[in-house]
């Protein structure tokens, strides 16, 4: 009910509105409104977008025509049944004008704006590699399942969309044509490797199987089958390839001297277990693993190098590290000349010359700072403590920190005299030098003894 009535109300604002234009109008008044046009000699050509919009201009005013009337010819009262005659008369005479056809330019710009929409839609995962390689399988197998199965695309794709593929680039010009151009694109290289993928038809097949499984054929042979067969052979076919396929074909029990093995028809069916138990072991032979015995031969020869080179260095090493325990422990025996004593280890010095820094993998030094504590600032060769002929001990530093004794910096480059109870401290940590006085005195003697002599 509430429908009709809003159709009804709109329908009497149509009809009044339609009315009160009927009256602005001058009753009587016959005359058409003249059309405005250019005197112009010389008219400038419009535009692509000025051709649409005059098009669509005057399809909706010849749209508007015929319901509307002839333009021009209202009066306040309706024609009469004779005009009316005569205007029905001119419509059946008056054949309706066809609708304009398109400007030529709009037309190719509607057939432009199609055409690549369609081809980039055909063209979304295929590659020119894959229609390569789909053309040249599909020629070789004549069997688009077999394609399907054996031919490895840069997508995976369903048997479906590999036979709408082969059937657009047989009957599809637009998109065969594109394809051609982009495979005449690729590398000598590409289509070589693709060629190379290239299924075995069964033709090629059945001569590799002529091959006994017994023999060892080799590279000749099948470069022979090569040169007797050109026909049957594909043109990218090699003798290494020929021979992989055929040692394929053999271990898949493919070739015509081999004979598969049937199942049993009764209910007993072996498993496993019971294969297992079938199995001899004197019959079993250990397989020997080459490169795995020769990698532990040569970790065993690099062992025993470094255990040699470590007993040989034996003899040259002449400080021994000790650990502090709470237990007192005599400083010095015979052989000590000096100690660098430090608060968790203390070093024995029982050679005329040693070498303080941080050891590593690469530098063998005689002290090793790292023991004391944090040693990421200490050198490698940091410095080297000697004991001259007179009983003075020196300390050279070769490092790139100070080295400070007795508060005293040592800079890199220089020397500096050891005293007993000398207070040595390199990058933070702090040691004490000990002099073993007795054993030094008994070598001041000695050299005095052969200065004079």
């Amino acid at each position: 009910m509430m429908d009709s009535l809003l159709a009804s109300a709109s329908r009497s604002e149509d009809e009044d509105s339609s009315a009160g234009n009927k009256r602005s109008l001058p009753q009587g008044s016959g005359l058409v409104p003249k059309r405005r046009s250019s005197s112009r000699f010389i008219k400038r050509k419009k535009f692509d977008d000025e051709l649409v919009e005059s098009s669509l201009a005057k399809s909706t005013s010849r749209a508007r025509g015929p319901s509307g009337g002839e333009p021009g010819r209202y009066s306040g009262s309706e024609p009469s049944s004779s005009e009316k005659k005569k205007q029905v008369c001119k419509a059946i005479s008056t054949p309706a004008p066809p609708s304009p056809a398109p400007s030529p330019s709009i037309a190719k710009r509607i057939k432009k704006s199609k055409q690549p929409l369609q081809v980039t839609k055909d063209l979304g995962r295929w590659k020119p590699a894959d229609d390569l390689l789909l053309i040249n399988t599909v020629l070789q197998t004549n069997d688009l399942h077999a394609v399907h199965l054996g031919a490895k695309f840069s997508c995976r794709f369903t048997l479906n969309e590999i036979q709408e593929r082969w059937y657009a680039l047989l009957y599809d010009p637009v998109l065969s044509k594109l394809a051609c151009q982009a495979i005449r694109q690729l590398h000598p290289e590409v289509i070589a490797a693709i060629q190379s993928r290239v299924l075995f038809s069964k033709a090629e097949e059945q001569l590799l199987s002529i091959v006994s499984s017994a023999s060892q054929p080799t590279l000749d042979t099948f470069q022979g089958l090569l040169n007797k067969h050109p026909e049957v052979f594909y043109m990218s076919r090699t003798a290494k390839s020929l021979q992989v396929h055929w040692q394929l074909m053999k271990q898949y029990y493919l070739l015509e001297d081999q004979t598969v093995q049937p199942l049993p028809k009764g209910d007993q069916v072996l498993n496993f277990s019971d294969a297992e138990d079938m199995l001899e072991d004197s019959k079993l032979r250990e397989t020997r693993d080459e490169v795995l015995e020769h990698e532990l031969t040569v970790a065993d020869r690099r062992q025993k190098r470094e255990i040699r080179q470590l007993e040989q260095e034996l003899n040259r090493w002449q400080v021994l590290v000790d650990s502090i325990t709470g237990m007192s422990s005599p400083d010095f025996d015979t052989q000590t000349l000096a100690v660098l004593r430090g608060r968790m280890v203390r070093y024995l010095m029982r050679s005329r010359e040693i070498t303080l820094g941080r050891a590593t993998k690469d530098n063998q030094i005689d002290v090793d700072l790292s023991l004391e504590g944090p040693a990421w600032k200490i050198s490698r060769k940091q410095g080297v403590i000697k004991l001259k002929n007179n009983g003075d001990f020196f300390l050279a530093n070769e490092g790139r920190r100070a080295i400070y004794i007795d508060g005293r910096p040592v800079l890199p480059g220089s020397k500096w005299k050891l005293s007993h109870n000398s207070v040595v401290e390199i990058s933070g940590l702090r040691f004490v030098f000990l002099i073993n006085q007795d054993l030094i005195s008994l070598i001041k003697a000695e050299a005095a003894k052969v200065i004079q002599s």
